[in-house]
């Protein structure tokens, strides 16, 4: 507990007193009840066991990927963590409130700050960063400071889960509901309107990830970033990643720009990131301005699609992806 809120504590304590030696009548006071509630605990499991929290916490921390999420459902925070690469994806109202919350650690996990954390007096930190990150943060310091729950990701399309469990840690499920039923609306709309468009399509994806230095390029499968909101409107991504591993790497590979024509000489249509402002990163322009591409039968038959957002990670954030996915596909109609 901070020192400004013990000195405000101990100043209460004594007016209590002295208002109770005035013969104050026990309206003054809080209610029995209000404070039991205030009181109220429940079990929540994490991704590090089944942590005692507050049943409505007041004061929240949020970290990583449970910044957006935690913004977007409008949980009482108090401190967060920068969080640059969501930036281009928040709505103005979600953008202004991300800029004026204290920034209580960094972009990497190893960037967090205890002494600001303790500062802004939080009953419940919420750290949203994957199981192996975790292995960077001082959990035992921090749970010296608040309860900690850690609701990390692990495939890229698990975003809907991820988002529910930290909203629900927060006690921000209200709010958070409300904007899955926009987006579960909206992709419904979508796949009816794409329905007859999509179904006959074998899609492939190139990802923003691969690396031009190194002479790779990112293919992303069913479930990964690029494609998990595509295929909830109906879009069907084929083949799987040759050798799995955690996380991401279960959804996504990167071979080499020689085995372009191999990996996609069979999909029907591609899609590929590009950035939020349309513009397309240089990891995907390596591949596009290669002849292996261009001979590719997708590009040949002037099939390929620009997807903006394919990061979302939050249903808010997903509803822009679906926007971009309508602006993108819409020569299907025509065809």
């Amino acid at each position: 507990m901070s020192v400004r809120r013990s000195s405000v504590l101990v100043g209460a304590l004594a007016l209590t007193l002295a208002l109770t030696g005035c013969g104050s009548s026990k309206n003054e006071a809080e209610p029995a009840g209000k404070a039991e509630e205030k009181n109220k605990t429940r079990v929540f499991a994490a991704d590090n066991g089944k942590i005692t929290i507050p049943a409505d916490p007041q004061r929240v921390v949020a970290t990583g990927y449970a910044v957006p999420a935690l913004i977007e459902a409008d949980a009482p925070l108090v401190g967060i963590s920068s969080w640059k690469r969501g930036e281009p994806m928040m709505s103005k109202e979600d953008l202004a409130t991300y800029n004026k919350l204290p920034k209580v650690a960094g972009e990497q996990a190893t960037e967090t700050n205890y002494e600001a954390i303790a500062e802004a007096d939080p009953d419940l930190i919420v750290i949203g960063v994957p199981a192996p990150v975790l292995g960077d943060i001082d959990v035992k310091r921090l749970e010296g400071i608040a309860p900690v729950v850690a609701i990390g990701p692990t495939v890229p399309s698990a975003w809907r889960d991820l988002s529910r469990k930290q909203s629900d840690a927060a006690g921000a499920l209200e709010q958070f509901d409300t904007v899955q039923a926009a987006y579960e609306a909206k992709a419904a709309e979508l796949a009816k309107k794409y329905k007859d468009a999509l179904a006959p399509l074998k899609f492939g994806h190139v990802g923003s990830y691969g690396e031009a230095a190194k002479g790779t390029f990112q293919r992303e499968f069913s479930g990964s970033w690029g494609t998990n909101i595509a295929e909830d409107i109906g879009a069907t991504y084929y083949g799987k990643v040759k050798k799995p591993g955690p996380g991401s790497k279960g959804v996504s590979e990167y071979p080499s720009l020689e085995e372009l024509p191999a990996s996609l000489r069979d999909a029907d249509a591609i899609t590929y990131s590009v950035k939020a402002d349309g513009s397309v990163p240089e990891s995907v322009k390596y591949v596009m301005e290669s002849e292996l591409w261009k001979n590719l039968p997708a590009v040949k038959a002037g099939k390929t699609f620009p997807i903006r957002y394919t990061e979302a990670a939050t249903y808010g954030q997903a509803v822009q992806t679906l926007e971009a996915i309508d602006a993108a596909f819409a020569p299907l109609l025509k065809q």
